[in-house]
């Protein structure tokens, strides 16, 4: 259970033991819980200099009720022992800033990348700490930002459609006449045929399968700026996806945001802003082609432990669990 997140109850099922009673002995007696050296401020925050590497990742999670949490890890560690660099309550840039400020200045200088999301609060955060690192955006956000664009003009499309739909189903009734909506040469209806694109327009058309195939066909005659969008998210994810050098993706991104701006789709606004912004960070991807993905398996870590538990009940003997396996050294506790 010190080096592994293990429930009790798993050590019951398999060793035929008393599971509430030993949990209860090794949160008060075997584990060291109440002699931990962080005890007083674990709820607060908990840093580990030592830990720190030239290759962060910075990310947030929520363990209960939740209340979110700022994560430091070291990607170099790939999530085992050792990649714990900082566990903060909150997402104040501020807050979080203080804490980090409890490692050595000489250590906080030494990183030479980070890589975060698109919160304004991580970059400030990054910013203040990380003085000489280079910010990486996650390409993977953007791209998300972008399929989130082409969503957005297809939810319209079917709101408009499905109020098309009771509007003539209200006016068939005022006639006395049976509705029998437009049928495309799939079988779909016009709402029908929105609602079921939904995952065709996530994928490249390689991807496709013959429906899709044959049900993209029609969307795209009978929406064309939908086409139009569609193109726009899948020549982005093909940039972001090319083994390219910075200078040549450079211009690859700057032709995408023109066409962006000829486009004038009002849902690519926020991919638009987010280019303007955060520009020079999201080109620093193509340095050490960095994601943040150490960051999510690491989140995706703490979450399936707090399933395995069903729940947090002491919010600091999880973090004491936590740091056991993720931040101190295999049978070693302050």
């Amino acid at each position: 259970m010190d080096t592994s997140p293990v429930t009790c109850r798993t050590l019951d099922d398999f060793y035929h033991i008393d599971a509430s009673t030993f949990e209860k002995q090794y949160k008060e007696v075997l584990s060291g819980y109440r002699k931990w050296s962080e005890y007083s401020h674990a709820d607060k925050w908990l840093v580990f200099p030592e830990n720190i590497g030239p290759n962060l990742a910075i990310d947030e999670t929520s363990l209960s009720r939740g209340d979110l949490y700022t994560i430091v890890t070291n990607r170099d560690r790939h999530g085992k022992a050792g990649c714990l660099v900082a566990f903060i309550a909150g997402t104040k840039a501020e807050t979080i800033t203080a804490a980090l400020r409890r490692i050595p200045e000489e250590l906080l200088d030494s990183v030479a990348e980070v890589t975060l999301d698109l919160s304004d609060s991580m970059r400030k955060i990054v910013r203040s700490c990380f003085r000489k690192a280079s910010r990486v955006i996650d390409r993977f956000h953007i791209q998300k930002l972008a399929c989130d664009a082409v969503q957005e003009m297809r939810i319209k499309l079917r709101w408009d459609a499905m109020q098309q739909t009771n509007e003539e189903m209200e006016e068939a009734k005022q006639k006395g006449i049976t509705y029998n909506p437009l049928r495309y040469e799939n079988g779909d209806t016009k709402k029908e045929l929105l609602a079921r694109s939904r995952y065709l327009l996530f994928k490249s058309a390689d991807k496709w399968t013959k429906s899709q195939k044959q049900r993209a066909k029609i969307l795209f005659d009978e929406f064309p700026d939908l086409q139009k969008a569609y193109g726009l998210s899948h020549s982005l994810r093909v940039i972001l996806s090319k083994n390219t050098i910075k200078d040549a993706a450079r211009v690859s991104m700057a032709k995408w945001y023109n066409k962006v701006e000829e486009a004038g789709f009002h849902s690519f606004n926020v991919i638009a802003a987010t280019f303007y912004e955060h520009y020079d960070d999201i080109l620093n991807f193509y340095n050490n082609r960095s994601s943040n993905a150490a960051a999510e398996s690491f989140n995706a870590k703490i979450k399936q432990f707090r399933t395995a538990l069903r729940g947090i009940v002491d919010e600091k003997f999880f973090l004491f669990r936590l740091a056991k396996i993720y931040a101190y050294p295999p049978m070693i506790i302050g």
